[in-house]
């Protein structure tokens, strides 16, 4: 997003008078004061228009002060503006991937604006940007994410926080993990790539507290791409979203680092002295046990989780170049256990669940990855690329925990002494949970993509085949034991002679699961696309069209995806984008969608297909003197050979046995701009249903001789004599969020802009559930909404602002000259405390009456962060 005004706002009342009320008062005041601003009249501006060499508009150029952080960058039309120093001499340098840095001197007076257009040339030796030009991927449905911005969010992630926040139609109730839902997928249907290679979750995790560190390191990467829907052929086999990150080509020696209550980071850059090589390497420490021990389980929580990245370049020629990508975490989560107490109902009926805990878990994930890319361009239209890659995942999850729980109905009359107290006991009883899981997977691929590109169009072509190899050994039981009975309640023996008989009196244990499973597969995929762009009547067009196939030999399933897109750009005098897409998109199983609840393998199970039907459209305009963006899709998805779901926290529990066919539909909008002068901010506000129709899932009511329906435990005369066949039909899909909206907004102090504010909001309403292993009919429950408000606060204690805090930070570099920036931040995580729901646990009596109490996400905590670029 290019700046086009870069001036000064002026409030009466300053984002830190705000924070002495209430937070929703902040929002509120901040937007109606934002457009009160006067230029400054102590700096100068410069600026343009950069094209490259085809004078076509070139977005994302960085333009920037050499020797000082900070900076802009070009919009979609080329144009950039820039607030400089006046009164010295200023080099401004623009710069961006795949193209020569160019340099400019300046120094103007105070109040002055010079203009500075400037053609830059390709690198020609730059390989791994030679890619579709920006008009292309927005008919393609690719929304570009700018990754520093995740630097400064008040959250626990990292880079896909922007993606839940930015992304249209993206939802996601639980801050402690990296996954997120897109259009009512669930999170095996998101792809993401990092420089051509396909990045993997982990399969074992059961909740966001043991997921740890995802493979996205935001200080390595230098551009994301993101589509919701309607993505072109290129991208792989999944349903819902698209994530393509590609990493930094570094020109200089540079790197940061941070440090806080949540880890630590470290990453350092840089290129060769003939320019031939370049290298990047990040380190990562983090450990959420500030967070854990804030949950309603109280014990010792010991997390670690650590990942070493590289990325390796190395120019062969003038036409070759060769790189690496080399990957490893571990991430270790321990849990000892003591007590938890939840208090949930209503007023008039208030419930108490306590636990004494007894026993540990302990979890280890272990992921290797690496990747070699060769590219060769013979000449400037055609790039070929040669991909080899490895994935290893080492999953072990062991736990053996005793809980003995209470459930208590508390007193709800305020008159009396005892209110808030447990009034009445309603249930006592033990439970054991035990496991013994290890999953090994092992994933190796080879692939070619080659690009030919011409001014007004373009080729792209791939082949690609893979290796799978996975042993997964799972032993794990859960056992109950209510008001001194068992559950499930073996017959009872009382009066038996037969010896015989008395030995049938055995144990059961309920989720009993106990298998060794081996799976080992080839893969092969293919795409075919290409791309024309035309005029006509001033009226840009772009067409993207392709087809993609597929074919796995586990269920010898040959799967055709076709795929098409337009956009429409009118050469009217406000900018708009119209576009339109459709495709087939078939999502071949992987092995956890062919694995049922009894460890049993499905391998007939067809892949799952989606058609999408999208249409969208862009507007970009100025408001208040400074430019916004907005975007707007809607789209039908049809929705067939669907594989059923449950979902538990974080993992995903397939029904393979059971197939379904439904619908996504839904609006998305997203509004981003300067509602504060050089600060940027967005709304996204996503409206959506997604339902399905299993098929096979029929039931049967049971009615006696005086037409009362048959309810055990319930209805005394329990003789049937009639019977009647329902059908549930359509019910809503694990992912049915009708509503979400996310918001991030940042401000500065006026006189003093290097103290900010940063802050999120997400509002989400209720997500279906049901008691386990119930049948899917009955999972139509809704938990409470998700909303959640982070707030942040940071002082740029290094660093180029304005002359003022320039001049402040002189003292502070002046024995640390080689840091460029350094940032001081205080975060408040759910800053109203809300209780927001993830998943819940379910405690019977004896007389098998289930309690659905909630396990409760994080509370207010406090962060402080320092954040240091060199």
């Amino acid at each position: 997003m290019a700046i086009l005004k870069n001036k000064k706002a002026k409030r009466s009342i300053t984002t830190m008078t705000l924070w002495n009320k209430k937070p929703l008062l902040l929002v509120l005041v901040v937007v109606l004061l934002a457009g009160f601003d006067a230029a400054s009249q102590t700096d100068a501006v410069v600026f343009g228009r950069i094209t490259n060499d085809r004078n076509q508009p070139l977005e994302f150029v960085n333009i920037s002060i050499m020797g000082r952080s900070g900076g802009t960058s070009t919009n979609s039309a080329g144009n950039y503006e820039l607030t400089i120093p006046s009164g010295k001499e200023i080099i401004v340098a623009f710069s961006i991937l795949s193209y020569q840095i160019q340099y400019d001197t300046v120094n103007l007076a105070a109040g002055q604006r010079y203009q500075i257009d400037k053609k830059l040339t390709d690198k020609f030796f730059i390989l791994d940007v030679f890619e579709v030009r920006d008009h292309y991927e927005m008919a393609g449905g690719m929304i570009r994410l700018d990754p520093k911005s995740s630097q400064l969010l008040p959250t626990y992630g990292g880079l896909e926080t922007l993606v839940k926040l930015i992304g249209l139609g993206v939802s996601s109730g639980n801050e402690l993990s990296s996954t997120y839902s897109v259009r009512g997928g669930n999170f095996d249907e998101n792809l993401v790539y990092a420089n051509d290679i396909e990045i993997y979750r982990p399969f074992l995790v059961r909740s966001g507290q043991q997921e740890g560190l995802s493979f996205l390191n935001s200080s390595l990467v230098n551009s994301v791409s993101f589509s919701s829907g309607g993505f072109e052929a290129r991208y792989g086999d999944k349903m819902s979203s698209v994530l393509d990150v590609q990493y930094k080509r570094p020109d200089s020696l540079r790197g940061d680092a941070y440090a806080s209550l949540l880890g630590a980071a470290f990453h350092i850059e840089g290129m060769g002295k003939n320019g031939l090589m370049t290298y990047m390497s990040g380190f990562r420490y983090k450990t959420n046990q500030y967070v854990l021990n804030a949950l309603e389980t109280k014990g010792d929580y010991s997390p670690s989780f650590l990942d070493w990245q590289n990325y390796i370049t190395w120019k062969l020629n003038e036409t070759s170049e060769i790189s690496f990508l080399g990957y490893i975490s571990s991430n270790r989560y321990t849990l000892i256990p003591e007590t938890r107490e939840t208090t949930y109902g209503t007023i008039n009926q208030a419930m108490r669940l306590t636990i004494y805990f007894d026993g540990q878990e302990r979890d280890r994930f272990t992921t290797f990855l690496g990747g070699i890319r060769y590219m060769h361009r013979s000449d400037s239209n055609l790039l070929l690329k040669y991909i080899v890659s490895a994935y290893s995942s080492l999953e072990d999850e062991t736990y053996d925990i005793q809980g003995q729980y209470w459930i208590g109905l508390l007193e709800s009359d305020m008159g009396s002494e005892g209110f808030g107290e447990v009034a009445e006991n309603l249930g006592v009883g033990t439970f054991l949970d035990h496991a013994r899981n290890y999953l090994d997977v092992q994933v190796l691929s080879a692939e070619h993509k080659g690009l030919y590109s011409k001014q007004n169009y373009y080729f792209q072509w791939g082949a690609k085949a893979q290796f799978e190899n996975i042993n997964d050994h799972i032993w794990q039981w859960s056992y109950i034991d209510s008001s001194g009975f068992s559950l499930p309640h073996p017959p009872d023996s009382v009066g038996y002679v037969d010896p015989v008989q008395q030995n049938y009196q055995n144990l059961e244990i309920s989720d009993l699961l106990i298998s060794s499973l081996s799976l080992t597969s080839m893969r092969y995929s293919g795409y075919l696309q290409g791309g024309k762009e035309w005029r006509r009547d001033s009226v840009r067009y772009n067409l993207i069209g392709g087809v993609r196939a597929s074919y796995w030999d586990v269920n010898n399933q040959l799967v055709v995806s076709p795929r098409a897109a337009i956009s429409m750009t009118p050469n009217w005098a406000r900018h708009y984008m119209f576009r339109l897409a459709s495709g087939y998109y078939q999502q071949p199983p992987f092995y956890r969608e062919l694995r049922d609840m009894d460890g049993n393998l499905h391998t007939d199970v067809k892949a799952q297909r989606s058609i999408h039907f999208v249409a969208g459209f862009e507007h970009t305009d100025s408001l208040w003197k400074r430019p916004f963006r907005v975007v707007g899709e809607i789209y039908y998805k049809v929705l067939d050979q669907m594989i059923p779901y449950v979902v538990d926290n974080v993992r995903i529990r397939y029904l393979p046995q059971y197939t379904s066919h439904g619908y996504a539909t839904g609006i998305d909008f997203k509004m981003n701009g300067q509602f504060v002068a050089d600060a940027e901010s967005w709304v996204s506000i996503s409206i959506m249903q997604t339902r399905e129709d299993i098929e096979s899932d029929y039931y049967y009511k049971y009615y006696n001789s005086e037409g009362e329906e048959i309810i055990s435990g319930y209805t005394i005369n329990n003789v049937a004599v009639d019977s009647t066949r329902f059908e549930p039909g359509y019910i809503p899909r694990p992912a049915d969020q009708r509503v979400n909206v996310s918001l991030f907004f940042q401000d500065y102090l006026p006189q003093n802009p290097s103290y900010k504010m940063h802050m999120s909001l997400v509002f989400g309403t209720g997500l279906p559930f049901g008691p386990p292993n119930s049948d899917k009919y009955k999972q139509t429950l809704r938990m409470p909404p998700y909303r959640r408000v982070d707030i942040g606060f940071s002082k740029q204690l290094i660093g180029y602002v304005n002359r003022k805090s320039s001049e402040e930070s002189q003292k502070a570099r002046k024995n640390l000259k080689f840091i460029r920036n350094a940032w001081l931040s205080l975060e408040i995580f759910n800053l109203l405390n809300i209780n927001n729901t993830v998943s819940y646990i379910w405690v019977t009596d004896v007389t098998a009456r289930r309690y659905a109490v909630p396990n409760y996400l994080t509370s207010r905590q406090l962060n402080l962060k320092l954040l240091v670029d060199f």
